[in-house]
C-alpha cells in the first residue's frame, strides 16, 4: 500500500493524516500551502466593515475550514457574537465541521446533500436557493488579498445570487502562500517520488505549488488524488501520469486507494 501525502495545509494536514492512519492506511502530511492572516489593507478594511453590521446578512458563506477558522478568531478579537438569525452556507464536510466546533448550530447550517456527487458550490446552491429571496444579503468569507474575484466556484456563486435579486459581499480572511523549496523540503519530496507515493490534493493550487517547487522532475510515473474535477484537470495539465477523482471524506478516500491495491 502506498503512503499518502497529504498536501492540505495545517492543521487540516494533520488531521486528515490521523483519519488516514486510523482507516489503515500509511499517510504523511506535507502540506504544499502556507496560511495566515490576511495582511492586505483592502482586505482588513472590508473585514473590518463588515463585522459590525453581520446582522443585515440573511447567509454568511464560508468556502473552507480555513475562512471559518479566521473569521471566528476575528470575532472573537473584537468581542463580537456570531448572528443567531443568519444562515451559515458550507461547501463540504470539512468546512460544516468547522462551523459546528464554533458553535454554530446544525439547524443554521446550509450544505450539500449527503449523496452530492461533489461537496462545492454548485452542491450547496442546489440547496441554498430554497433559503434566499430577492432583497437578501449574503456574506462570502474566503481567502485571498481582497482584491481578486476569487475561485470559480465562488464566483459561480455569486453570479448565481445576483440574478436572483440577492446582493453579495466578499470578506477575505487569510491568504493562501506556496511553501519555500528549502533543501530540507526538497530531500523530502525527492524521498516521497522513490517511493512512488499517492498524491492527495484538495486544492489546485497545491498541485501548482509542488511542480514548482522543482520545475524539472516529471510526474508521469506518480498518481494524484484528487477531490474535485477541477483539481483534476490541474493534475493533469502538471504531468501526472495518473488522476482518481474522490470526494473529499475520509471513507471515500480510503476506499479509493484500497481499490488501487
Amino acid at each position: 500500500m502506498p503512503t499518502v501525502v497529504v498536501t492540505r495545509p495545517q492543521p487540516d494536514a494533520a488531521l486528515w493524516v490521523q483519519q488516514l492512519q486510523d482507516a489503515g492506511l500509511q499517510a504523511c502530511a506535507l502540506p504544499m500551502m502556507v496560511i495566515g492572516p490576511s495582511r492586505s489593507p483592502t482586505a482588513i478594511a472590508s473585514l473590518q466593515q463588515a463585522l459590525p453590521q453581520l446582522a443585515r446578512y440573511r447567509a454568511l458563506m464560508f468556502v473552507s475550514g480555513n475562512a471559518v477558522r479566521y473569521f471566528f478568531a476575528a470575532l472573537q478579537a473584537q468581542a463580537i457574537t456570531p448572528p443567531a438569525q443568519a444562515q451559515y452556507w458550507s461547501p463540504g464536510p470539512g468546512t460544516s465541521k468547522a462551523l459546528l466546533s464554533e458553535g454554530i448550530s446544525a439547524q443554521s447550517l446550509i450544505q450539500p446533500a449527503p449523496d452530492a456527487p461533489q461537496f462545492d458550490s454548485e452542491a450547496l446552491w442546489a440547496q441554498a436557493h430554497h433559503h434566499i429571496q430577492p432583497g437578501d444579503r449574503v456574506l462570502i468569507v474566503r481567502g485571498g488579498d481582497g482584491s481578486q474575484p476569487g475561485g470559480q466556484g465562488r464566483q459561480w456563486l455569486s453570479e448565481q445570487l445576483q440574478q436572483h435579486g440577492v446582493q453579495v459581499d466578499f470578506v477575505s480572511v487569510y491568504e493562501r502562500q506556496a511553501p519555500q523549496a528549502t533543501p530540507a523540503l526538497l530531500a523530502h519530496l525527492q524521498s516521497l517520488r522513490t517511493q512512488q507515493a499517492l498524491w492527495l490534493f484538495s486544492s489546485s493550487e497545491c498541485v501548482q505549488h509542488l511542480v514548482h517547487c522543482h520545475s524539472s522532475w516529471s510526474w508521469q510515473a506518480h498518481t494524484a488524488l484528487v477531490t474535485h474535477p477541477r483539481i483534476a484537470e490541474q493534475a493533469r495539465q502538471a504531468g501526472f501520469g495518473q488522476v482518481i477523482e474522490s470526494l473529499p471524506a475520509v471513507h471515500s478516500i480510503a476506499a479509493s486507494i484500497k481499490s488501487l491495491a
